[in-house]
């Protein structure tokens, strides 16, 4: 024998040695057939179902439930005081915000005396400063939620582009000189 096939003996002795060893470690990390087909048919179930719940939720939330999108999420406190005033107001800047897809506007509202008896403006400027307002009357001592057709807002003929939404308690729409409301989240509804 020369070198040259006593160096390819050497190798290929090598290299099965080395693929026998490979194949022993891959079997005995493997998992055996039935166990694997069983793991398999757990995970297909398991994504299957979920999927399905997924779907379901989807379909539940698309159908039952309104989109909304949220102006003002903390609360506002309107603390009017008619003495020097004769208004108080909290306004929002709409940003050119496109509503001409959304129903109504909704909001929670709470005022702090339980006798006070006053009435609440709610007003929209559109960007060729078109007003239109609609008053709420019936506001509760404990919290209550409200919503407005944005029909209702007649003299807004355009609701691209929409300027500023503000709500104002004003001095003749109401039998006290002071109290306090609170706004909480302020949003379109479609």
């Amino acid at each position: 024998m020369d070198k040259k096939e006593i160096y390819e003996h050497l190798a290929n002795i090598y290299l099965d040695a080395s693929s026998k060893s490979s194949k022993k470690k891959r079997k005995s990390k493997a998992y055996p057939k039935p166990i694997r087909n069983l793991i398999l048919v757990g995970l297909l179930l398991v994504l299957g179902l979920g999927s399905g719940i997924a779907y379901s939720n989807l379909n539940y939330r698309n159908h039952n439930s309104q989109i909304t999108l949220l102006l003002f999420q903390d609360s506002a406190k309107l603390n009017f005081n008619f003495d020097p005033a004769k208004k108080e107001t909290f306004s929002l800047d709409l940003k050119q915000l496109t509503l001409s897809k959304y129903k109504s506007l909704a909001f929670s509202l709470r005022k702090d005396n339980p006798k006070a008896n006053f009435a609440l403006r709610v007003e929209f400027i559109n960007r060729f400063n078109e007003k239109s307002e609609v008053y709420i009357k019936d506001i509760s001592a404990k919290w209550r939620n409200h919503q407005i057709d944005l029909s209702r807002f007649a003299k807004i003929n355009d609701w691209d582009q929409m300027k500023t939404l503000s709500f104002s308690i004003e001095e003749w729409n109401s039998k006290e000189k002071s109290g306090i409301l609170y706004i909480d989240n302020i949003k379109v509804v479609k």
